[in-house]
């Protein structure tokens, strides 16, 4: 068996469907928007999100960043939650590259961020302070362990924003994850946005890629961001050909990985001092937390599994987030829980 990678679904690899449709791909130039491959797409993704255009960027970091410097000017705020992506994990993009200034507020355990917080963190118009110009969500939530965003707190939001002339962009990395888990369609989830970007290198398997959309006005404005950051790609319909097929074949299939997701988390849990942060886990990521008197931290849980042929990723001593996709199989489930139970039992002798 090949080594088994559960630190993210960003490991999986194009499927055999999406390597012959990368090499037949019909291509074009995508900068002067001559890309067949490119343009259909771009234009699967929009309609799946009820947006009117979309834009096919080389990453999901870069949709964000790309939306919010399209939102925004130098000077502005953006407002979002103290554990979003866009805050935590994307080098300080749109402070570094856009002059915008996050102000974050808390997230919720379920991820969302309450009105009276967002209500609090806006701006008077005082020439002292920012600008508060936009709110991003992030749909699923990603730090709060994967848990959807359903469309009725979003639509909370969407109106809460026009209400103060606010725009409002939705990371939306996993949003056909919430679509599959809450059984609503990503269009209802996201129509209060005027902006949503996802990915389609993660649970949708493409080797690369994310499309960002929202209305043609905004999507011109983020072609020309794009460009600035270097974010243009040439004959780009070799690697959109994959999300194509992405888009057609890989989304309903998401409940697949939720349900192993569900079996692999009731198995973690039995394990002497292994609890879960959410149970059971909402999609396909699992988030355990490991007690003081358990034989192994999850430090050392992840070099015994290693020893096993399974990769694991900590997010310090004693938590992990292990996240099922496409190439976790059932066959492949099995080796991880019997793996995962020797481990404890031989760490449990030696204690």
């Amino acid at each position: 068996m090949d080594r088994i990678d559960l630190r993210s679904d960003t490991v999986t690899h194009p499927t055999q469907a999406m390597r012959d449709a990368m090499y037949s791909a019909e291509v074009g130039d995508d900068v002067f928007g001559e890309d067949p491959t490119v343009n259909r797409l771009q234009e699967m993704a929009a309609e799946r999100l009820g947006m009117e255009a979309g834009l096919f960027l080389p990453s999901g970091t870069m949709g964000n960043l790309v939306a919010v410097l399209a939102h925004c000017g130098r000077g502005d705020e953006v407002i979002l939650g103290h554990l979003a992506h866009t805050f935590l994990y994307e080098g300080g993009g749109i402070a570094a590259l856009g002059g915008i200034h996050p102000h974050t507020v808390p997230n919720e355990a379920d991820g969302t961020i309450t009105m009276a917080n967002l209500n609090g963190a806006l701006r008077p118009d005082n020439p002292h302070q920012p600008i508060s110009r936009l709110v991003c969500l992030e749909n699923t939530h990603n730090r709060c362990g994967g848990v959807p965003i359903t469309a009725e707190y979003t639509a909370q939001v969407g109106e809460f924003c026009r209400e103060h002339g606010l725009s409002l962009h939705i990371d939306g990395a996993r949003i056909f994850d919430a679509q599959v888990a809450l059984g609503t369609p990503a269009s209802e989830l996201v129509a209060p946005a005027d902006s949503i970007t996802f990915c389609l290198s993660k649970g949708l398997c493409a080797p690369v890629g994310s499309v960002l959309c929202g209305s043609r006005a905004f999507i011109l404005k983020a072609i020309r961001v794009r460009k600035m950051v270097g974010g243009g790609m040439r004959q780009a319909g070799m690697i959109a050909a994959a999300g194509i097929v992405a888009l057609d074949s890989m989304i309903e299939r998401l409940a697949e990985d939720h349900a192993r997701a569900k079996t692999l988390a009731r198995a973690l849990a039995q394990l002497p001092g292994v609890s879960l942060e959410t149970d059971p886990p909402p999609g396909a990521m699992i988030y355990i937390r490991f007690d003081p008197f358990a034989p192994l931290n999850a430090e050392g849980f992840q070099a015994a599994m290693a020893q096993e042929g399974v990769t694991l990723g900590t997010l310090g001593p004693d938590r992990m987030r292990l996240v099922v996709h496409y190439w976790i199989t059932d066959e492949v489930l099995e080796h991880v829980i019997a793996a995962a139970q020797r481990v404890f039992e031989a760490a449990g002798t030696r204690k």
